[in-house]
């Protein structure tokens, strides 16, 4: 079999995470021990992947979270009241296909922010888009894309949003 052909033939095709595989178990000598389904399916797995991280980063770059949050970092220890089970509950993302609104309210300095934005990374890694914003920097901006007759694009865009975070 030629390579090189394979290989510009993948890249071609725009697979470039199977070329790179590919390229990895040629290198490898004990590949021949898989079957030509085995090494297809390794192929296969591979590409798949790396798409999935590409939306994922993608999803999250979009989201534009003022702070790089996960549900695994929250501190229960701290006197703030979290409830556990509601949290494992959320995390599960249930609320955004049914399009329930989740309002965070407490003392300034007590994690709100950190936990919207848990939130909204969670529901990325299960698919969903995100989008974060100020308040007040939104309704400014909404205010100018009413001038430039921007506005209609700019609802639009923020209601195809699934999780929209606006934050005092």
């Amino acid at each position: 079999m030629l390579e090189n052909p394979t290989l510009y033939k993948l890249q071609q095709l725009r697979l470039y995470a199977m070329a790179n595989a590919f390229k990895d178990q040629q290198e490898q000598p004990t590949i021949n021990q898989l079957s030509f389904e085995e090494r297809l399916g390794l192929l296969i797995d591979v590409e798949i992947m790396a798409r999935e991280n590409r939306r994922l980063k993608t999803r999250l770059r979009n989201a534009r979270l003022q702070q790089s949050a996960c549900l695994e970092d929250i501190d229960y220890h701290s006197p703030r009241h979290l409830d556990k089970s509601l949290l494992a509950t959320l995390s599960q993302c249930q609320w955004v296909p049914s399009h329930h609104n989740i309002l965070i309210v407490g003392p300034c300095g007590t994690g709100k922010t950190f936990l919207a934005c848990a939130l909204a990374h969670k529901a990325c890694l299960n698919g969903y888009t995100a989008h974060y914003s100020r308040l007040s920097r939104l309704l400014s901006e909404l205010q100018l894309n009413k001038g430039d007759g921007q506005y209609g694009k700019r609802m639009n865009e923020l209601a195809k949003t699934d999780v929209l975070i606006l934050d005092d």
